[in-house]
C-alpha cells in the first residue's frame, strides 16, 4: 500500500532555509545560473552548515523516535534547484544524519503548486515570492530571516512561538486596529470576547501540533507552544475563548501590550517564532530563529488603507533557482 502523508505533520522546506547557502546565493546573484551550478557540482561533497530552520527540523524529526509506531513528522525538501545541483543538499542531509528521504527539485519553476501534492502543513523558505504564493494557496508559510549567531536550541524540547492576529487567528481584528485605531479595536474585542476568532493561516498547524502533544502524558510532551502577542487586557479574553473553542491548550501565553517581544522569546527559547509584522520579526531574529508570515494577497486593510507591500529583508533576496 502506498505511503500516506494525510495524518502526518509535513514540513516543506527549501534547501536554503535548511542549510546555510548564502555564499552560493551570492554567486547566483552576481554571476548567474551557470556559475552557481558549476560551483555546486564542484563542491557537492563539501558539507553545508545548518541554516535558520535546521534546529527546528532536526528537533521535529526527533519525534519519530519517540513515537515510532506513528512516525508523526515528515520533512520534504521542495526546492528550485535542478536535480543536478540539488545533489549537494541531499549529501548534506546524509552528513547531518537527518531522516529526510523525499524531495521535489523544480529546476527554477514555481514551488507552490507542489505543496498540496505533498500535503504540506508548513512551508519554510528564504524566498518571499514562494512564501507569498504558498499563503495565497492556503498553505501556512513563512519567509525566514538570518539565523541568530549565538542561538543554541534548547535540548530535549521543541519550542514554537506564534503571534496571534494574522498568524494563528484571522486578520479581522488587526484590520480594525489599523483602519480605525486602538479604541475601536478594544471596543470590538470586548463586544465579541466570547466569540471565537476565525482561523488564521497557521491555525491548522497549531491543531496538528496539539494532536502530537496528545500522544504524551500531561506535562510530559516534548512539544511546547507559546503565543506571544501585542494584545493585553481586556483584548486577551477573546484569545482564551478562541483556544477553548478550538479545544487547544497553549503551554505559555504572553500578552505584551506593545512591549518588545525579543527578550520574552529568548527566555522561552523558541526554535522558531512566527509573526506577521516585519519589525517584530527583525527584532526577534537577533535572538531566535524567526519567520515572517505574509498577508494573503500581500496586503491588509480596505482599498483606502492598504499598506504598500513590504520589501524582503536584504538577507532574504530571491533564491537561486536551485534553492
Amino acid at each position: 500500500m502506498a505511503y500516506d502523508l494525510t495524518d502526518k505533520l509535513v514540513i516543506g522546506i527549501s534547501s536554503r532555509a535548511l542549510f546555510d547557502l548564502e555564499h552560493e546565493n551570492g554567486i547566483y546573484q552576481s554571476q548567474g545560473v551557470a556559475a552557481y551550478a558549476a560551483y555546486q557540482r564542484e563542491n557537492e561533497d563539501q558539507p553545508l552548515l545548518p541554516g535558520t530552520a535546521f534546529p527546528l527540523v532536526e528537533a521535529l524529526l526527533g519525534l519519530n523516535s519517540l513515537i515510532p509506531d506513528l512516525r508523526p513528522v515528515e520533512v520534504v525538501v521542495i526546492s528550485r534547484n535542478s536535480p543536478d545541483t540539488g545533489l549537494r543538499a541531499f549529501n548534506a542531509i546524509e552528513t547531518h544524519r537527518l531522516d529526510i528521504t523525499r524531495a521535489a527539485f523544480t529546476g527554477g519553476a514555481p514551488i507552490a503548486r507542489y505543496l498540496k501534492a505533498f500535503k504540506v502543513d508548513l512551508f519554510l523558505s528564504r524566498e518571499a515570492a514562494d512564501v507569498q504564493a504558498a499563503i495565497d494557496g492556503g498553505v501556512a508559510a513563512a519567509q525566514l530571516y538570518d539565523a541568530p549567531a549565538a542561538y543554541r536550541a534548547p535540548p530535549g524540547q521543541i519550542r514554537i512561538a506564534f503571534d496571534g492576529d494574522a498568524v494563528l487567528f484571522s486578520p479581522e481584528s488587526e484590520r480594525i486596529y489599523k483602519e480605525k485605531g486602538l479604541e475601536a479595536f478594544i471596543k470590538n474585542e470586548k463586544r465579541h470576547r466570547h466569540k471565537a476568532l476565525a482561523e488564521g493561516p497557521f491555525a491548522k498547524l497549531l491543531l496538528r501540533l496539539a494532536q502530537i502533544q496528545a500522544h504524551f502524558p500531561p506535562g510530559e510532551s516534548p512539544v511546547r507552544i507559546a503565543i506571544v502577542t501585542a494584545r493585553n487586557s481586556p483584548a486577551h479574553t477573546r484569545v482564551v475563548h478562541t483556544l477553548r473553542a478550538w479545544n487547544v491548550s497553549i503551554d505559555e501565553a504572553f500578552f505584551l501590550g506593545g512591549l518588545p517581544k525579543d527578550q520574552v522569546l529568548q527566555a522561552f527559547g523558541a526554535h522558531m517564532f512566527f509573526d506577521d509584522q516585519e519589525g517584530h520579526v527583525e527584532l526577534a531574529s537577533a535572538v531566535v530563529p524567526s519567520g515572517r508570515v505574509p498577508y494573503q494577497g500581500g496586503e491588509l486593510g480596505s482599498s483606502k488603507t492598504r499598506r504598500r507591500a513590504r520589501k524582503a529583508p536584504a538577507a532574504a533576496q530571491a533564491e537561486e533557482p536551485a534553492a
